[in-house]
């Protein structure tokens, strides 16, 4: 994607980076956005409270929020994305507006991913920012108004915190979903389809193998046999080691987290109810996603994210168990085309597809990159401690989302991690996880 290193593209004075203004962006304007993408917008986008009228008559707006200056409730061809003042939802917004859409945004702006409750500052300012809570159903429904596809991506990332914070978990992943799936129900006459993302974490333990019983999806490891300092998964029947192989989309969901079971319900409620209402829906898996403008502040963001903001703060990277476990790590370039492709495939409603490359990258192999980018001489630290809720291995079987979305992942590691380390090069960090492992040891969930 790499938008961020373009140089300036001096059309006719108006862009030189960030001089666009919302809304006169036509004709020639748009094949250059298309090329340079919203990067050459407006920074910060307009931001209100969905409760607001025009001239902000309705609801008082909430603090901080600005005056509504979007494109019209009346309007039937836009898009809802909701959390996408996040990491993907902001590049996902971005492609959107670049390719002619007109985009709407809801997120609360968590200070957990957004420090102060602001916007980044690459948000892309013809997009309109909502400020509200999914669990509103008055926010979601005037998020609603005028937009036929959503692409829904809100909630709480994270194991971690889902397992120190269960209820909050829940109530943002689960029951922010219903109250969404809600308000589309009401309006279904003039709604087209819904996205929704899921992850990695709905399987668990990814699939395995076992020399004598075949195919299997283990569950949660036994605290025993992790506090033995036994990493590999075995075999329920006849106990020896599994060996892992490509999770596929038809296997059970067996998740072992908090989030996991969060998302697990966010998927399902989307493909039960629009079955039933006669929406279309569909679900994307998303394994270990990377990429530039990653939450470094948030300690509970993905793996690479947080050896990245260790390693800026002059810290090694902290490796849990052997440094062993297989992930499957995907760029957000490629997770954004394969979301608008779901959006878009006549084959994708009613089904839920992995995003991944299929390609398996060990988690201390990972730590050895980004400290070779970042930190040249830096060795990761490895803990030999285990954490409640963490699986072993996995990594996809991306069959199905070629043949049904035509989509497969394009951006290597070897052009992906040191995009990301020259982004992370170039910001500040002040969380590097040292308290939010702290809580965990404190409730027994490191061992």
């Amino acid at each position: 994607m790499a938008r961020d290193r373009q140089p300036d593209c001096g059309l006719a004075g108006r862009c030189g980076r960030g001089l666009h203004s919302a809304g006169v962006l036509e004709g020639r304007d748009r094949a250059h956005l298309a090329v340079h993408g919203a990067a050459c917008l407006p920074r910060g986008g307009r931001r209100h409270s969905p409760r607001e009228g025009a001239a902000g008559d309705r609801a008082a707006r909430r603090p901080g929020a600005c005056r509504r200056t979007d494109f019209g409730d009346d309007l039937v061809s836009s898009i809802l994305v909701t959390g996408g003042a996040g990491f993907i939802g902001c590049h996902l917004v971005e492609a959107l507006l670049a390719a002619g859409e007109r985009v709407r945004v809801l997120d609360n702006l968590d200070p957990l991913a957004h420090p102060g409750g602001e916007p980044p500052p690459h948000f892309p300012a013809d997009a309109e920012l909502l400020v509200g809570d999914l669990r509103d159903a008055d926010d979601v429904a005037g998020a609603l108004k005028g937009c036929d596809r959503v692409y829904h991506l809100g909630g709480i990332v994270g194991n971690g915190e889902s397992m120190v914070n269960v209820r909050k978990a829940i109530d943002a992943n689960s029951g922010g979903t219903a109250t969404l799936l809600e308000q589309i129900i009401a309006r279904r006459a003039d709604f087209q389809r819904l996205v929704v993302a899921s992850s990695m974490v709905v399987y668990g333990e990814g699939s395995y193998q076992c020399p004598e019983h075949g195919l299997l999806a283990p569950g949660l490891r036994p605290s025993a046999q992790l506090r033995e300092r036994n990493w590999e998964p075995l075999c329920p029947d006849c106990g020896r080691q599994l060996t892992p192989v490509p999770v596929r989309e038809d296997r059970p969901l067996r998740p072992v987290s908090v989030y996991g079971i969060s998302k697990r319900d966010t998927e399902e409620l989307a493909l039960v109810l629009a079955e039933a209402y006669g929406f279309e829906a569909t679900a994307l898996r998303y394994l270990n996603v990377y990429g530039p403008r990653q939450a470094l502040a948030n300690p509970y963001t993905g793996v690479a994210a947080v050896f990245s903001a260790r390693l800026l703060a002059g810290r090694a990277p902290l490796v849990f168990e052997d440094g062993g476990q297989i992930r499957d790590l995907v760029h957000v370039s490629d997770v954004v085309a394969a979301t608008r492709a779901a959006m878009a495939s006549a084959g994708a409603p009613g089904r839920a597809f992995n995003v991944a490359t299929g390609e398996r990258l060990r988690i201390i192999d990972l730590a050895h990159s980004l400290a070779g980018l970042l930190a040249p001489g830096t060795e990761p630290e490895l803990t030999g401690e285990f954490r409640a809720g963490d699986i072993r291995h996995c990594y996809a079987d991306t069959a199905a989302a070629q043949t049904a979305l035509g989509f497969q992942a394009s951006v290597t590691l070897e052009q992906g991690l040191p995009e990301l380390g020259e982004w992370v090069a170039q910001q500040t960090v002040g969380e590097i996880g040292d308290e939010a492992i702290a809580e965990l040891r404190g409730r027994g969930l490191v061992g």
